[in-house]
């Protein structure tokens, strides 16, 4: 039997999985918060030392956790750029996360390669704070002693493994990681230098782009490194998502990914076109309003009980809310692109006024949401069959009821797991044994849409009649 291991990198904390090669059991598990020093207003830092990365990986494999593993894969936090000099050594932080200084400077690339359909074409997804390129940009313009020393461009997941096989001369990263970066192209599979030295002013050497299964080198002690990942496209590898499936993420905000056999090229830039961890395609869609919806009505309506309280709520009302709709625009809106606008309450009448109703008309109101999102990827020719939700909000009462038959397609919704670092421990399987392991999926409850299809329907019809109304052409 062999054994190998799934190591998480996420922004918090770091998550090792210890799993049997052939059948994907977790074995051992490891954990450690990482290193941080707090910021004002308790959100993360957008500078972090990357050692801060290493320490926390060494807590999280203490007490002989790898014993006897064979091979790791590693999967990290996207977008931290990892910026080093001609010596191998970080010229400064790693800039990490939604940046929110380098806003101004996706504007500024936009404008440099002369519109958002330019980005498109070139590497399939429009400038945003988050991206390495952009962050690039941000370092030119605010830091440019800094941007005058930078060498070598990497990812936390490239970093990491580097750091594990010792800092050899030969550094890597894997399709899915560099799709991400805003200077790899999906569709043609290679780097676009040209954008990294319209972004930062000079050129820099990028990592050796790998194949899903190669691996990224043996440690001295004969201990193999998987190509690694970003956290996505190891949550998709992990949870076991093919062609047909959809992954619809709960947060604050909402995303809808599907695997695909190809890059998609979207002017608009609703589509942000990324690689897998497996040779495929994952075009993504985000929406900025999802489970804030949720918890904006629950406390409108006092609920103590929070989001809990306000599934139970819904449930006492119909499929349709008695003609209340709302457009959850709450912080504008990605998907349609409507940025400067705010939520509408539509359908108010005596019978519709009932805090039920309302409740209803969130939850219905934030999956419609997300379903608008599923369509702009059927519209391009996505085939979406099945949908996982992911999320804490996944889990409740109405949520489940109300999915099938809004999205009309069958729902998983998985145990609770941290899919990242199985997803990562599956690659290290495939880099060990030359061969894509078949792991069992993930433990799930499964939801057909069934004889409320047709009723879904109907919800979405009234959904989409308001929202053409308020806002008409917003999908044109």
């Amino acid at each position: 039997m062999g054994i190998v291991a799934g190591l998480d990198s996420s922004p918090d904390f770091t998550r090792i999985v210890v799993c049997d090669s052939e059948t994907g059991a977790v074995l051992r598990q490891g954990y450690a918060p990482h290193p941080l020093d707090p910021v004002d207003g308790g959100g993360r830092p957008s500078d972090v030392d990357p050692q801060a990365w290493l320490l926390s990986l060494g807590e999280a494999a203490g007490g002989g956790l790898l014993e006897g593993v064979q091979a790791i894969g590693v999967s990290a936090q996207q977008n931290a750029l990892v910026p080093l000099d001609s010596q191998g050594n970080t010229v400064r932080p790693a800039l990490v996360g939604g940046d929110k200084r380098a806003q101004a400077s996706s504007a500024d690339l936009i404008d440099r390669l002369g519109s958002r359909e330019a980005w498109a074409e070139a590497v399939g997804s429009v400038p945003q704070a988050a991206q390495p390129v952009t962050k690039l940009r941000w370092l030119a313009r605010t830091e440019p002693e800094n941007a005058q020393r930078v060498a070598l461009l990497m990812q936390a997941h490239d970093w990491l493994v580097w750091q594990l096989l010792g800092r050899p001369a030969r550094r890597t990263t894997d399709r899915g990681g560099a799709s991400g970066t805003g200077y790899w192209s999906a569709a043609s599979g290679s780097w676009r230098p040209d954008l990294v030295e319209l972004a930062l002013g000079r050129q820099a050497m990028l990592p050796e782009v790998l194949g899903p299964g190669d691996a990224a080198g043996t440690t001295p002690e004969g201990l193999i490194i998987s190509a690694g990942t970003g956290e996505t496209m190891a949550a998709a590898f992990g949870l076991g998502v093919q062609v047909g499936d959809a992954v619809v993420s709960l947060g604050a905000s909402g995303s809808v990914m599907a695997v695909h056999h190809e890059a998609l090229v979207d002017s608009s830039g609703a589509i942000t076109s990324l690689a897998d961890a497996t040779g495929m395609h994952l075009p993504v869609v985000h929406t900025l309003n999802a489970v804030r919806a949720l918890r904006g009505t629950a406390e409108m309506l006092g609920l103590d009980g929070g989001l809990e309280e306000l599934s139970e709520l819904a449930m006492k009302s119909t499929p349709g809310a008695h003609g209340l709709v709302l457009l959850p625009y709450l912080e504008g809106e990605k998907t349609p692109n409507l940025p400067h606008t705010a939520g509408t309450l539509s359908g108010l009448r005596r019978e519709s006024m009932k805090p039920e109703h309302l409740a209803r008309a969130a939850f219905e109101g934030m999956l419609c949401g997300l379903a608008d999102a599923i369509d702009v990827l059927r519209g391009r020719g996505v085939e979406i069959r099945r949908v996982f939700l992911l999320g804490a909000a996944a889990e409740l009462h109405a949520v489940q009821a109300a999915a099938p038959m809004l999205f009309g397609a069958q729902v998983v919704v998985p145990q609770p797991a941290d899919y990242a670092a199985l997803g990562a421990a599956r690659q290290a399987a495939w880099a060990l044994s030359g061969q894509l392991p078949l792991w069992q999926g993930a433990a799930a409850q499964v939801f057909e849409p069934g004889e409320e299809a047709a009723v879904g329907q109907a919800v979405r019809q009234q959904y989409r009649s308001v929202r053409e109304q308020i806002h008409p052409g917003a999908f044109a």
